[in-house]
């Protein structure tokens, strides 16, 4: 399929952009060697790089040069980045795996992992607010102010608190889907929207690729819950089992594991339809759609 290959390509190419352009960014930090090497340690512990993917995405969809946003898409994943070093630690999740590695805290200690993870949340907003080239003051404001309400108490930082909260007990699925926008869905969101702010996008247009944007991300979450039980540590990176062995609610927990499967489909139909209803050419938004669906780790 010639579509499919030329998404290949794609993903290929700006992947490997995104890689060079962080490790840059870091190694050229006046910095001490053992902080560096513990933020790059994280960055370069692999991923699907599904984020800046959809900022990169995003742009293309508006028929634009999606390389303008690549300082933008070294931020969304420096603090996705640093959210997992931080959710690793013993007083959160306490894991020893990310990625098939192991953690950044059982390989640089406690202290070293956890300022790598502020090391590079704060690094996130100076490339935004550095970005060269053509970029408005005003278009860097608003991407920044959106980026801190998508990590932040209002986003990211409430999602994991809520989840902390939630261990150990039985949450409704309203609950569970609360803790999920907010964890994972808000940073989810703003790599949509941030595509679409450098676009130029009109009101109307954030707001249809921001629904899309929350069912993508509830969808993410569900075939994430349905990975820890059907998936294998090999491909997941991590033990299988850990939501339950962690006592924290599930999709599948909640609506069975047929009842998860379905609710992925309709999540996924919705994202799609959002999508079309923008009238831009996002057949490879659609691509990402279809590859979050029915990934394997």
């Amino acid at each position: 399929m010639v579509e499919n290959r030329l998404f290949k390509e794609f993903i290929a190419e700006y992947n490997l952009l995104l890689e060079v352009r962080m490790a840059e960014i870091v190694s050229q930090m006046s910095a001490s060697s053992l902080l560096k090497d513990s933020m790059l340690y994280s960055l370069k512990a692999g991923g699907k790089r599904i984020r800046p993917l959809l900022m990169f995405l995003t742009i293309k969809a508006f028929g634009q040069d999606p390389k303008k946003g690549l300082d933008v898409a070294a931020a969304i994943e420096m603090i996705h980045t640093y959210s997992l070093i931080h959710d690793d630690l013993p007083s959160m999740d306490d894991d020893d795996l990310r990625r098939g590695k192991a953690t950044n805290h059982k390989v640089f200690g406690e202290a070293a992992a956890i300022l790598a993870g502020d090391a590079l949340l704060t690094l996130s907003f100076k490339l935004i607010a550095d970005m060269s080239g053509e970029i408005p003051a005003t278009t860097k404001l608003e991407l920044i102010s959106e980026l801190s309400k998508a990590a932040g108490a209002e986003g990211m930082v409430e999602g994991q608190s809520a989840d902390i909260q939630g261990e150990g007990k039985e949450l409704s699925l309203n609950e569970l889907e609360y803790i999920h926008t907010y964890k994972t869905g808000k940073l989810l969101m703003f790599s949509v929207l941030s595509g679409a702010i450098l676009a130029g996008a009109d009101f109307h247009e954030k707001e249809k690729l921001g629904k899309f944007a929350h069912h993508l991300g509830l969808a993410f979450q569900i075939r994430d819950d349905i990975l820890d039980l059907e998936g294998t540590e090999e491909l997941i990176g991590k033990p299988v089992g850990s939501d339950t062995v962690n006592n924290k609610s599930t999709y599948p927990a909640l609506l069975t594991m047929d009842g998860a499967k379905k609710a992925l489909e309709d999540h996924i139909r919705l994202a799609n339809e959002a999508l079309l209803s923008t009238g831009l050419e996002t057949s490879m938004l659609e691509e990402m759609t279809e590859l979050v669906a029915r990934r394997l780790h």
